[in-house]
């Protein structure tokens, strides 16, 4: 699954002749690797449900994640968060300047629409995607959580304030794999429920996760400056709530998301296996 995700990614910007700069400033960030987990799920939860996986499949799983590439080349912006590494290379406007590192997050944003829209799918499904992935990526979701999150800079938030920051800058692009699987499978609107419910938790525990590793991972486990969010003075998990708490959080979130999928796996016949597995290795150990 993981080489045809990258293959998936890159064949469709094969295709992009017009700006080579900004192709080589796109590809550059894609082929940084990261854990693919966003169209990970997707596939695992199509394949579980009895699905032979397809190239419109691929399409609509990577769609998520050249958003999420897109993500952090902003947020390493000095504007942003404004870091000179990312994956252990040097960040995107580190490589090719400012402007053009905008252009490449900009391009893609914009482009899984077009994998959206051409994917060989009933008409009615890839509208509910692509309105999904839109309310998920934008001002109803990860941009509105940026915002947020920028705002919220060098101030204490309350715990609610930080869980509505996380459950859209983080959450909703995870959430979105998991919906879609559904919607791509044909499965009842509870179904769709329990997934969307499953994607948050995961979020949830994704999000609590990285801020667990701000403060106890170095740069050779990152691959970014590690303690980011205490230099920016953000609220996080276990600024909040301390360490252990934090680990409490994380574990109970995964739990109840591998408790859907026991459920789904005895009232629908879910192939259970290889989506628990990678929602177990989101564990960490104190």
């Amino acid at each position: 699954m993981m080489e045809k995700i990258d293959q998936t990614m890159l064949a469709f910007y094969e295709q992009a002749d017009l700006s080579p700069d900004l192709v080589k400033a796109i590809t550059y960030s894609i082929k940084a690797g990261g854990k693919r987990i966003r169209p990970l799920l997707c596939l695992q939860v199509l394949a579980g449900f009895g699905l032979d996986l397809t190239a419109s499949h691929y399409q609509v799983a990577v769609s998520v994640e050249l958003i999420h590439t897109g993500s952090l080349i902003h947020d390493d912006l000095p504007a942003m968060d404004d870091d000179d590494f990312r994956r252990g290379l040097p960040t995107n406007h580190k490589q090719f300047g400012e402007a053009l590192a905008i252009l490449a997050g900009d391009g893609l944003f914009l482009d899984p629409f077009a994998l959206l829209a051409e994917a060989d799918l009933p008409e009615a499904i890839r509208l509910r995607l692509i309105s999904e992935l839109s309310r998920a990526a934008g001002s109803f979701g990860m941009v509105a959580g940026q915002a947020l999150d920028m705002a919220g800079e060098g101030q204490s938030l309350a715990l609610a304030d930080l869980q509505a920051i996380h459950a859209n800058k983080t959450g909703k692009l995870l959430t979105f794999p998991f919906v879609a699987a559904g919607l791509m499978a044909g499965q009842s609107q509870p179904v769709l429920e329990q997934l969307r419910q499953a994607g948050q938790l995961v979020g949830l525990a994704f999000q609590v996760r990285d801020d667990i590793l701000d403060v106890t991972a170095d740069f050779a486990d990152l691959g970014k400056t590690p303690q980011k969010d205490l230099l920016a003075e953000k609220s996080t998990y276990p600024s909040l709530l301390g360490l252990d708490k934090s680990y409490e959080i994380l574990d109970s979130s995964l739990d109840q998301a591998q408790a859907i999928f026991a459920d789904l796996a005895l009232t629908q016949g879910f192939e259970q296996t290889a989506i628990q597995e990678t929602i177990e290795r989101l564990r960490l150990h104190a």
